[in-house]
């Protein structure tokens, strides 16, 4: 008998009610990883990046530091937002913060998981695997009426050698050899909209050609930040042809949506999975790459 959907490492994923029971553990660090985009018409570019931590400073869960991902996580000599520092240097990065040899990281957002799960999937990729999402984010943590405070906690400093794990992050080169081969499903975490082709918003309107797609939006409880149940989440992979045997390639705007994908692929016992990192803010803009529009 088939084993039916289920969450293979519930220990990455954690609610409200246990990180209110372990907030005085010595060697936990929780981090606010709240990022905006700020959509923009008329300016050549997608949207601005906005700063959650003015959030942050407003209220936030008691004992947790806030992570700025563009500002201090990412290449920010890179031509796209959100790139991947080299393994050495992020790993540095977040030992600065406190993430090291020893220590259980929880990672929440607000208004979107999808901001925890893109720091999340760069520890995964650096090789730091005791990290966990915060089922429901902060707004599960204030709908049910818990404390806030307004003092930035920053843990002591620790120590975090890299660990790369090849191939968690792809760049076009990869995206392009997977166009046509049987063995790959490319997914497109983005909304339908930019899925079809009906908003430009990257530039080119359209999408990577013969990928499928599975909005990261769909894979939560509307109105909530909670996670869909395992059985929801695998049917909506297993609709559009994405089985475990194939090389998963995930993108979205910014490779950041697309972590959210993975991070479920990978909780559903999926092997072979990649974020394209630039993704459509690179592939659109790229008159030499394909684009494909219309339904799906």
């Amino acid at each position: 008998m088939a084993t039916a959907p289920h969450y293979a490492y519930p220990e990455a994923i954690v609610g409200t009610a246990w990180l209110a029971a372990h907030a005085g553990d010595p060697n936990l660090r929780v981090f606010d990883c709240t990022t905006y985009l700020l959509y923009e018409t008329g300016t050549g570019r997608p949207y601005r990046v906005g700063s959650g931590r003015a959030d942050y400073d407003q209220a936030h869960i008691p004992g947790s530091g806030f992570l700025d991902l563009q500002g201090e996580l990412s290449d920010t000599s890179a031509p796209t937002n959100f790139m991947m520092p080299a393994p050495a240097d992020l790993a540095a990065r977040f030992a600065a913060r406190g993430i090291g040899e020893g220590t259980r990281v929880v990672l929440y957002a607000r208004k979107s998981l999808q901001w925890a799960t893109r720091v999340w999937w760069m520890l995964r990729a650096i090789g730091f695997d005791n990290a966990a999402v915060l089922d429901g984010g902060f707004d599960q943590w204030a709908a049910e009426g818990r404390p806030t405070a307004t003092t930035e906690t920053r843990y002591p400093p620790a120590r975090l050698a890299a660990r790369p794990r090849p191939g968690l992050f792809v760049g076009k080169a990869e995206m392009q050899a997977a166009i046509g081969d049987a063995g790959a499903c490319s997914i497109n975490a983005l909304a339908p909209d930019l899925h079809s082709g009906e908003n430009p918003r990257y530039g080119r309107a359209g999408r990577i050609p013969g990928s499928v797609n599975v909005p990261a939006t769909a894979l939560v409880e509307p109105g909530t930040l909670k996670l869909r149940p395992a059985a929801q989440v695998a049917a909506s992979f297993a609709a559009v042809g994405a089985e475990p045997g194939k090389r998963i390639l995930l993108y979205c705007g910014g490779g950041i949506a697309a972590t959210l994908d993975a991070f479920l692929l990978h909780q559903l016992g999926y092997r072979d999975l990649a974020v394209y990192d630039a993704s459509m803010s690179e592939w659109a803009k790229d008159p030499a790459l394909p684009v494909e529009v219309g339904p799906a």
